[in-house]
Order: C-alpha cells, then structure tokens, then sequence
C-alpha cells in the first residue's frame, strides 16, 4: 500500500536573523531550507518521546557509572560491588544469576571458577 503525504504550501514571516540561521544550518546539514524546516518542526510537533521512551532515559541517567579498569580479587568482590548500590547488608547480598551459573560450571571449568574466586 502507498502512502502518499499531502503537502500544501505556506507562507510565513520570519525575522530576517532567523532566517539566516535556518539557511545556514541547512546548508550544514546539505539539505534544502524547506527540508530543514519542515524536519525542525516535525520534531518540535511530533518530537516527545512516549512512556517506555522516557523510562528508559530516565534510568539511563540514573544508572551507576562504575570505574573503568577497576581490578577485583574474587568474583564475590566484583558482586559486592555491583550490588552494594542496592544492597546495605553484605550478609544479605544475592549474587543473582551471574553466581548460580558460576556455580553449576561443570567440573572441567572448576579451574576457572576457582581461579574466578580467588582460590
């Protein structure tokens, strides 16, 4: 099925500063003015995110930056350490799937796993 898009022409006053600016940043972008334009409203018009969009943004930028490069022991101090954001009881810590899957590692990979936890 095709979908046509029905545009019609307009005509607007603009201030003069302004119309420089959009014809610059069109020329940036390697496009024609009218493209600029219709584009630059078309975001400001359609341009708000839904509710899954907004979630996810906002717990972007919520999320704990965790230093690059940094060196654990064990694999339980690696856990300790992505959980102690939301765990105050070490005692209590649940290492989740990451540890259950350590732990059935067959028994050809106990090297591995040992050498994971420091053994």
């Amino acid at each position: 099925m095709e979908t046509t898009i029905v545009r019609r022409p307009a005509s607007f006053r603009l201030r003069a500063d302004l119309l420089e600016g959009l014809k610059r940043n069109a020329a940036r972008e390697n496009r024609t003015l009218n493209n600029y334009v219709e584009s630059v409203l078309l975001g400001v018009v359609y341009g708000e995110p839904n509710e899954e969009t907004k979630a996810a943004i906002r717990e972007a930028m919520n999320r704990k930056v965790y230093p690059a490069g940094e060196l654990y022991s064990s694999s339980e101090e690696l856990f300790k350490a992505l959980n102690a954001d939301t765990t105050q009881n070490e005692e209590n810590i649940s290492f989740g799937p990451i540890q259950e899957r350590l732990q059935a590692l067959p028994s050809s990979a106990s090297k591995v796993n040992s050498t994971w936890k420091g053994d």
